[in-house]
């Protein structure tokens, strides 16, 4: 499969987004247009089981997804990658984990977890359009993982090296989909060239 980072629809997306003049519609237009792009490359490697369909014609082996998928969006700005992906897997319970950055420590403080009981035998997909530090992604997973979560994936628009460097140490069990990996973080832990903070253009509370 393609590499999400050289899909021209996504690169071309991720371009407007970057754009410090993007007016909150159309960023969150680009993000949902990412977000559904990025669904085939994350969901790819997931197990299907065995079923038996009748067609019109005859009966036949089809096959469907082995798991229940829960997406997790992190509070706020995931919000707008878990509408699209709710597009195209509509069946999904949507959990949510609400995070806020200490902006002095830049350490993710938790303001609400809600999970669902068949956590343990479900997909997880964690959604933030940014994978900065890691620290959100960390403690999402810390807390899916306390819950019994085994089946774990995260994705996100861009992150940076030490973000990708962090969630993989904490969680090396935990597949990142991402649409570009940028140069790094400013000493404010922002990434660069990155795309601002998104959760503000998402909602146009800048």
């Amino acid at each position: 499969m393609l590499d999400p980072a050289h899909h021209p629809l996504i690169r071309d997306r991720l371009a407007r987004l970057r754009d410090a003049a993007c007016p909150p519609s159309d960023f969150r237009r680009h993000v949902a247009d990412i977000a559904r792009l990025l669904i085939l490359p994350a969901t790819a490697h997931l197990e299907t089981s065995e079923v038996t369909v009748t067609t019109p014609l005859t009966s036949m082996t089809g096959h469907h997804l082995a798991r229940p998928i829960i997406l997790v969006p992190i509070l706020r700005a995931g919000l707008g990658l878990s509408e699209a992906f709710l597009e195209l897997l509509p069946e999904a319970t949507v959990a949510h984990y609400g995070m806020a950055r200490n902006e002095e420590t830049l350490e993710p403080e938790i303001y609400l977890e809600r999970i669902p009981e068949h956590v343990a035998e479900a997909e997880i997909f964690v959604l933030d359009p940014m994978l900065a530090t890691g620290g959100s992604a960390v403690a999402a997973f810390n807390g899916l993982k306390r819950h019994g979560a085994t089946h774990l994936h995260f994705v996100c628009l861009v992150a940076s090296p030490e973000g990708m460097a962090c969630l993989r140490h904490h969680h090396p069990d935990v597949p990142i989909t991402t649409a570009a990996i940028d140069e790094g973080l400013n000493d404010n832990g922002y990434i660069v060239p990155g795309l601002g903070d998104a959760g503000d253009r998402i909602f146009g509370t800048l």
